[in-house]
């Protein structure tokens, strides 16, 4: 068992493209009607305007794929790549096979005894968006569309930029105006334009559908979708390897617009139709921040409608989708599996994020503080047994989120005292006056 692992483009919508050779394994199809549709960038069903999503010939490759085979790969997304939609691109970066950690003293703190963490923060661009984006910079190229694009809250700005970059192929991010820094600056590093737009994330997408249409770009979340969401997949196929493929009881993971929530279950589903783990129940728990939390409140309400935020008020901008795309099948999946879905303030949400560097050693963003406080709120509500196996994903890097470790906390610096954790007052460049400064502690 492993558990550590150190031309004109086509239109976003239009008639369905001819199937090529060889592709019958793989196809789109309407999530609403099953309407069967060739693969290619198009991401809405023309006979009843469901969104599209990739399907599979699951009964002829439960003969061809084998646990040994996938093992005998290098690590990295691709290893899977019979149950992913595209090949992989002539040039790309090496995403996945991140750590799955035994998180024991952070499960002590919160009452779980069996924690995993999944560590996605270790991914190229510090986020596991790296992972659809990996799905969607391949369809680009094999569609040959020529520019990556997308509508950012944040973590995909980096990951759009960094693969269009490794293709050598331009890269458009239109992202709110008012996104984190870091995150702005993460994008333009890599040589992207990025565009503010003045407004919410739902504004912002709103637009990228209209550029997308009139341009033919490829826009990873929007006329790629369909191959973008199949990404998310590999978090499961990954976490199902690591434990020695099989399942665990809980997977906990944030949600923005649903999609890698439901992807999380469909990965687990096709998983076990190709005979590669046992079908077992898996209870699916979603985090939200409390200020932008259109799913977690449907969900307690028991209603199956899904009422847009449009104000989203909260430091997790990375969830900030007031307009989930997947918002209503996420409810469905939880309350399908005896999970939840948990709105999580922001004040904890920092406490957690000080609480996992400092038990754990990784430093999450606010994505990440969100999920780990769900785990724990989902086990005071009794989802979680105290003899369940959870997996808890942690899906981006702390440095992105600088300021968030602190929301909530005095602002003026905490000067340590010997002994102590904190910024220590500066001391001058002499051995005895150190050491009698850290003496003081002893």
């Amino acid at each position: 068992m492993t558990t550590q692992i150190e031309t004109p483009p086509p239109r976003s919508v239009g008639p369905a493209p001819r199937e090529a050779p060889g592709e019958a394994r793989v196809r789109l199809a309407c999530r609403r009607c099953g309407l069967p549709v060739a693969l290619g960038p198009v991401y809405v069903c023309a006979a009843c305007f469901g969104p599209l999503e990739v399907a599979y010939d699951l009964d002829s490759l439960r003969e061809s794929i084998h646990a040994d085979t996938i093992e005998a790969r290098p690590p990295g997304v691709w290893r899977y790549r019979e149950l992913l939609p595209v090949d992989p691109p002539s040039r790309g970066l090496a995403v996945g096979s991140t750590p799955l950690v035994n998180g024991t003293r952070l499960g002590a703190a919160i009452g779980i005894d069996r924690l995993w963490l999944k560590d996605d923060t270790r991914n190229p661009s510090l986020s596991f968006k790296d992972r659809p984006v990996a799905m969607a910079a391949a369809a680009v190229e094999r569609f040959g569309m020529g520019t990556l694009a997308c509508a950012s809250t944040g973590n995909l700005a980096g990951a759009t930029a960094a693969a269009a970059a490794a293709l050598g192929i331009p890269a458009y991010v239109f992202i709110p105006a008012d996104l984190e820094p870091a995150k702005i600056d993460h994008a333009l590093a890599y040589g992207a334009t990025v565009v503010p737009i003045e407004g919410t994330y739902d504004d912002v997408n709103r637009i990228c559908l209209e550029v997308a249409d009139e341009t033919g770009w490829g826009f990873v979340n929007i006329n790629l979708r369909p191959f973008y969401a199949e990404g998310s997949k590999t978090l499961a196929f990954e976490i199902a390897e690591s434990l020695g493929w099989r399942t665990p009881d809980v997977i906990v993971a944030p949600i923005a617009s649903g999609a890698m929530f439901t992807k999380l279950a469909k990965g687990f589903d096709e998983l076990a139709a190709v005979g590669l783990i046992e079908r077992r129940p898996i209870r699916l728990v979603g985090g939200q921040a409390a200020g932008c939390a259109p799913v977690a409140t449907a969900w307690e309400s028991g209603s199956d409608i899904v009422e847009p935020v449009r104000f989203p008020d909260t430091i997790v901008r990375s969830l900030a989708i007031g307009n989930p795309a997947d918002g209503g099948y996420a409810v469905e999946l939880a309350r399908g599996s005896g999970g939840s879905i948990e709105a999580i303030p922001d004040e904890v949400t920092a406490a957690t994020i000080r609480d996992v560097a400092r038990l754990e050693g990784i430093f999450t963003e606010t994505a990440g503080g969100v999920t780990v406080a769900a785990a724990a709120a989902a086990r005071r509500r009794g989802v979680i047994g105290p003899d369940d196996e959870v997996v808890a994903l942690l899906t981006g890097n702390g440095l992105k989120t600088p300021d968030a470790r602190q929301f909530g906390v005095d602002p003026r610096p905490h000067r340590a005292g010997p002994g102590e954790p904190g910024l220590a007052p500066a001391l001058p460049p002499r051995f005895g006056e150190v050491l009698a400064w850290l003496e003081q502690g002893s």
